[in-house]
């Protein structure tokens, strides 16, 4: 449903072209800012942490509200929203504060490998190493039984995931054309996975894939850690300030090892010995770490 087909759909007068003014408020501020036509929650949770993130708390939850003339006030945005004429939105913080501890159990737990294609071996840096490492975490996930979703992007033309890369027993594989990897699939395959709070996330490119993606999981409350010995991008600037701009929004950026020794907990864990001689196999020295 669009803005003025949704219930209590806010707005003055539609707008034209590609894309359509919205007031930003938030807190004691108000800022007037534009959106694509037809955006949605996601792209709002974006335009408000790009307006006043040196202002939000991300270890809060927020509401997203609409501000509905049938009614003269705000109200709850309403389900399947999208931006189709002017309206105002504001952004509200729960009374309750969310801290982040970063806990990791596996019944709660889903990984995301993102775009590990052939393609890309010869322009991302360190390509090799992130291809071992992830390889390690997807051995671990089987091992723990943690579900798998992989994404491939345009494979048509940048082909496959790589055969090093054994997707074996994977919940999900999937081309896609969005940057994000959130795409419907992959949300109708969360919603079906009880009780799933955390997303490992790793792959290619760090400042394009895996932030657009993290973005999108973390507006959706899930918490997001990013593995940064199995993440890169063509430039290490461009990785050095993604991981830099996630972690301060409250993303969580960790190794394969804190991951894998994080989710077994114990060294009394049935699999912690199969957990501990893949780490052992397999640990590059790549100085990949030394350029978080």
């Amino acid at each position: 449903a669009d803005a003025a087909a949704a219930p209590g759909g806010g707005g003055c007068s539609p707008a034209g072209g590609g894309s359509v003014p919205v007031l930003f408020c938030f807190s004691v501020f108000a800022r007037p800012s534009s959106v694509p036509h037809g955006a949605g929650y996601e792209l709002l949770i974006q335009k408000f942490l790009s307006l006043y993130g040196d202002q939000i708390d991300m270890h809060r939850k927020f509401v997203v509200q609409l501000f509905a003339e049938e009614w003269s006030q705000y109200i709850d945005l309403p389900k399947g929203f999208l931006v189709s004429e002017r309206c105002k939105v504001r952004l509200v913080p729960l009374q309750i504060q969310m801290t982040t501890l970063g806990n990791l159990t596996p019944s709660s737990t889903v990984f995301f490998c993102c775009d590990m294609q052939e393609r890309f071996r010869p322009a991302i840096k360190y390509f090799g190493d992130i291809i071992s490492v992830g390889q390690r975490l997807l051995q671990g996930a089987r091992l723990l039984g943690i579900p798998v979703i992989v994404t491939e992007q345009y494979p048509k033309g940048l082909g496959s995931t790589v055969q090093e890369i054994d997707l074996t027993g994977a919940k999900l594989v999937l081309p896609k054309t969005k940057f994000s990897m959130v795409l419907p699939e992959v949300e109708a395959a969360l919603a079906e996975i009880p009780g799933v709070r955390s997303v490992v996330l790793f792959g290619v490119e760090t400042h394009v894939c895996i932030q657009q993606t993290a973005l999108e999981l973390i507006g959706r409350g899930l918490e997001v850690h990013i593995v940064a010995d199995a993440t890169s991008s063509r430039s290490m600037m461009d990785r050095m300030f993604a991981l830099e701009r996630l972690a301060r929004t409250g993303i969580i950026v960790t190794t394969s090892e804190a991951i894998l020794l994080q989710l077994v907990a114990d060294k009394e864990h049935p699999k912690f010995k199969e957990i501990q001689n893949l780490i052992k196999a397999s640990a590059p020295e790549s100085g990949l770490l030394s350029k978080v």
